[in-house]
């Protein structure tokens, strides 16, 4: 069987790499339609020896169509999110647009994959940093029963779109050449700079970035009454998420059994030899689909404690690749249109 897929937001960099992870996976594609604003219509998209014509997305574009992935803002989930599930489209929605709509799921196909299929025409795609700490604690909740996280993310440039990898290698550039260095997407300069600064703040401090992690963390993994406090920073990295983690458990947690539940869960792997060096960087996690997980040690402040690093690439797990999965999890169990 195969299928007719949409994505909104093509030109965008999700929208590119879904393209790109469709045909690697070889995903059962019948007809790919390209959809974006009216600037990009009538513009070409190629890939291999492929092309397609992009087309202004509308209300109508959705029609006809198994499954569309969105990836172009929570403002375009909105306006054609329900629209195109009305017309029998599954939309797989990349933004935070209905993240925490109660009659949504939220997926993480190692996670949660029965959620999928309890949805009423969308399913939410979660926050990429979000997906990368998950990856890497629910083993271990699935081990010892996670009570409470402190999380502090490493996020790079490319969680901006094109715009923040373009102003980093710009700042980059300017910096060595002795030139100035613009600065357009961030409020300040993120060339060899930390910025402890990722989405708009909220009343009591905390960004949205910062609060998706304890929302999100709930929902995707059933666990209403979890405590999360987590700082996120954008680092001078182009690409792949890094995400600190100490994390409370209800029941004992030795190094040695978690090391064990991180190499027997899906989706990723175990990289933790301190005394060689050995641990997830964002340089070996750009590109690859699963995400890393190392320096696991026992936390000095919780009891049932451990600390841990994890490592993934959030325009692939975080984002394209995931909405993806699902989609192959509908697929494999007959939950695509015919």
């Amino acid at each position: 069987m195969a299928y007719k897929i949409g994505i909104l937001g093509a030109t965008g960099a999700v929208g590119q790499e879904l393209i790109r992870l469709l045909h690697e996976r070889n995903f059962p594609i019948a007809e790919l339609r390209l959809l974006a604003s009216a600037r990009s219509a009538g513009k070409t998209q190629t890939y291999q020896d492929k092309s397609w014509t992009i087309q202004e997305a509308t209300v109508d574009s959705f029609d006809g169509l198994d499954v569309c992935i969105f990836s172009a803002g929570a403002s375009q989930s909105k306006l054609f999110g329900e629209a195109a599930a009305k017309r029998g489209c599954i939309v797989i929605d990349n933004s935070s647009a209905f993240r925490m709509d109660e009659d949504v799921p939220l997926v993480v196909p190692e996670i949660n994959p029965d959620a999928a299929f309890a949805h009423k025409g969308i399913i939410a795609n979660p926050n990429c940093s979000t997906i990368i700490t998950l990856m890497g604690l629910y083993p271990l909740h699935q081990a010892f029963g996670l009570k409470s996280i402190i999380a502090s993310t490493y996020q790079a440039v490319s969680g901006s779109g094109a715009g923040g990898i373009v102003e980093l290698e710009q700042q980059t550039r300017a910096w060595a050449e002795g030139g100035e260095m613009k600065q357009e997407v961030y409020p300040h300069q993120i060339a060899f700079n930390l910025l402890p600064h990722v989405d708009a703040f909220l009343e009591d401090g905390y960004t949205k970035e910062e609060m998706k992690m304890l929302n999100e963390g709930r929902k995707i993994m059933s666990l209403p009454q979890l405590k999360v406090t987590c700082t996120c920073v954008r680092v001078p990295v182009f690409r792949a998420h890094c995400i600190s983690v100490s994390a409370e458990f209800e029941r004992p947690a030795s190094v040695a059994a978690a090391r064990e539940a991180i190499r027997k869960f899906p989706g990723v792997e175990l990289v933790d030899d301190p005394a060689h060096a050995t641990y997830p960087m964002p340089l070996d996690y750009s590109e690859k689909i699963d995400c890393g997980v190392g320096r696991i040690r026992e936390d000095h402040v919780f009891n049932n404690g451990l600390a841990l690093w994890v490592t993934g690439d959030q325009v692939w797990k975080g984002a394209a690749l995931n909405a993806i999965q699902i989609a192959e999890l509908l697929h494999a169990k007959g939950g695509l249109n015919s």
